[in-house]
């Protein structure tokens, strides 16, 4: 029993190890999001064309990186559970030198691909964003091979600190570069005027500096996994020590290629088909409108620029402000995304189903956990939360409080979606998450296209299409996950009383809401800041005393019997 927990409690700390590091990533990327977002030249429209930009450059890092940390992670795990270490240093090598290959002809593709893309997403200016994120598309791939590899040996420190590193230099890098344009936009307009920067560029050039941004802070990360690797490449030589290494005849060069990539191709279906789904979003949103304005607002016909810039707006506030919003929950349930692959398959491996499908069912208990509160503060504290975040722009941008409240039931999904896909590749049922999201997103395509051209619905109907996509690809995917393998879900601790932890939440959040805004005003972020503040604390004490966890799902969470312990003392359990 005690080797038991104590593997938990592995699981757990790789989970908690990933989870800090991505909600510090989200946070910053939050944090210097906001700021360009203030800042006047760059606002809504500037999201919109990063957005564009980044939305095809993921499409691309999805086709050509994307599955790799998870299947490094999975063919490593797998071959030290069984004691072939060489063959687990054969495929790290191998798959560095495929994937560096492979990762470079992404980048010539996207520069020589730039514009038609740009034009084909209904506004030529993201040109230049694609062209300076082309780089990054190698970077990424040198550094997901690393990733994989260190996540494979439970080692999840690398992965971390590389995305902390790498986010880091990204917010300060590209709030330097914006505000640097934006000082010698205001104040030095002579400088202006040389550098081509005028009010018609000044948006553009902002993007395209942001994304550089990105691109020296992806080289950056990557210098720091170099490092690490250099200083830790012999871990697995300690890994020895644990375990019966076997006689091993290692696969040549082409048949370990053609396993690599048996596994990263399926691996990295779901998230070609997701970054499709986004990029769904950028050509259908910015298009379609561009038909409709005239018809929504008189004042624009006839008047192409100001079309085109008025739609890239209301793009820029789904891609912006509300994607922003609704992706903290998102980086925090991916830690459970992250471990579960390599943990599930080294059960599996060594025939362990029933440890298999615990992990499975415990990830996706605390993923619904998250994902509740989540969805419905967003969507019940949408206009105050937005206030709080953008002073003044929620008058200006009106339509960013009903694209959020939709935009929040997509968290639910997504977040649980996340956690049964990483279980299913867990299992080997690799296929099938992308198969599921393909379904979603041919079904948000129809819905765009019809719903976008309808005037009263326009933008909100990209909202409409993201949250049907996702909870058609959700009820997929928990269907054959059931059918794949048994794990116990009690429906009571399990959705019953998340459910109702979350509407006393909601209640709460509300009541000291309105309370205080009678005394310090309307809008007021005192007001706002308490709200959220006892919604935190309120659904704590309600998942507490509802008993939604055991005695045991405490004592295996990282200082678990600590938290037990203070919780018992106080009379909360």
């Amino acid at each position: 029993m005690v080797k038991k927990n104590s593997k938990k409690q592995s699981f757990m700390a790789g989970v908690f190890t990933i989870m800090f590091a991505q909600v510090l990533i989200k946070l910053l990327g939050f944090a210097y999001r906001h700021v360009l977002i203030l800042v006047p030249e760059f606002g809504d429209e500037g999201s919109g064309l990063y957005g564009i930009g980044f939305n095809i450059y993921m499409l691309l890092l999805s086709i050509t990186t994307v599955g790799v940390p998870g299947a490094i992670s999975k063919m490593v795990s797998d071959r030290v559970a069984r004691g072939k270490v060489k063959e687990a240093k054969h495929i790290f090598k191998v798959a560095m030198l495929l994937f560096i290959a492979i990762g470079l002809a992404g980048s010539i593709i996207m520069v020589l691909l730039a514009s038609s893309m740009a034009k084909m997403a209904g506004n030529e200016a993201a040109t230049g964003v694609l062209l300076a994120l082309a780089p990054s598309v190698v970077f990424v791939a040198i550094a997901a091979v690393i990733r994989g590899y260190f996540n494979g040996l439970y080692n999840m420190k690398p992965a971390s600190i590389n995305q902390t590193v790498e986010q880091i230099f990204k917010a300060g890098l590209t709030i330097l570069f914006v505000y640097g344009i934006h000082y010698i936009y205001t104040n030095r307009v002579d400088l202006a005027l040389s550098l081509g920067i005028t009010e018609n560029t000044v948006t553009m050039i902002m993007a395209v500096w942001a994304n550089v941004a990105s691109t020296l802070s992806t080289a950056i990360g990557l210098v720091y996994l170099f490092i690490y690797f250099k200083i830790h490449k012999k871990d697995i030589d300690e890994i020895k020590e644990n375990i019966e290494e076997k006689e091993e005849q290692l696969k040549s060069v082409k048949d370990t290629i053609k396993s690599i990539l048996a596994l990263s191709i399926p691996m990295s279906l779901a998230s070609i088909v997701s970054a499709v789904n986004r990029n769904i979003d950028s050509f259908t949103v910015n298009n379609i409108l561009q038909e409709v304005l005239p018809t929504i607002k008189p004042t624009l016909a006839g008047n192409a620029r100001a079309i085109v810039d008025e739609a890239t707006r209301l793009y820029g506030i789904l891609s912006g402000k509300v994607d922003m919003l609704i992706g903290l929950p998102l980086a925090i349930n991916v830690a459970f995304a992250t471990a579960i692959v390599p943990a599930v398959s080294e059960c599996l491996a060594k025939k362990d189903v029933e440890s298999a499908a615990n992990r499975i069912s415990y990830s996706i208990r605390m993923s619904l956990l998250i994902a509740l509160p989540c969805s419905l503060g967003l969507c019940v504290l949408a206009e105050p939360i937005l206030e709080l975040l953008f002073h003044g722009q929620v008058l200006t941008s009106p339509e960013s409080v009903l694209l959020l409240q939709i935009s929040a039931f997509t968290v639910l999904f997504t977040v649980t979606n996340q956690t049964i896909n990483a279980s299913l590749q867990g299992i080997g049922k690799i296929f099938m998450p992308a198969l599921a999201l393909l379904v979603g997103v041919v079904f948000k395509l129809i819905l765009n296209l019809i719903l976008i051209r309808i005037p009263q619905i326009n933008v909100y109907g990209a909202a409409i299409g993201s949250v049907c996509c996702h909870l058609t690809a959700t009820i997929i995917v928990a269907n054959i996950l059931r059918k794949s393998i048994k794990i116990k879900f009690n429906i009571k601790s399990s959705i019953i009383k998340p459910i109702l932890a979350t509407t006393i939440m909601c209640l709460i959040s509300l009541l000291t809401l309105f309370g205080l805004e009678k005394v310090f005003g309307n809008g007021s972020r005192i007001a706002t800041i308490a709200a959220l503040a006892m919604a935190v604390i309120s659904y704590g004490i309600a998942v507490v005393k509802l008993k939604i966890l055991s005695e045991e799902d405490y004592k295996i969470l990282p200082a678990g019997e600590k938290i037990y312990g203070i919780l018992k003392k106080i009379r909360l359990v």
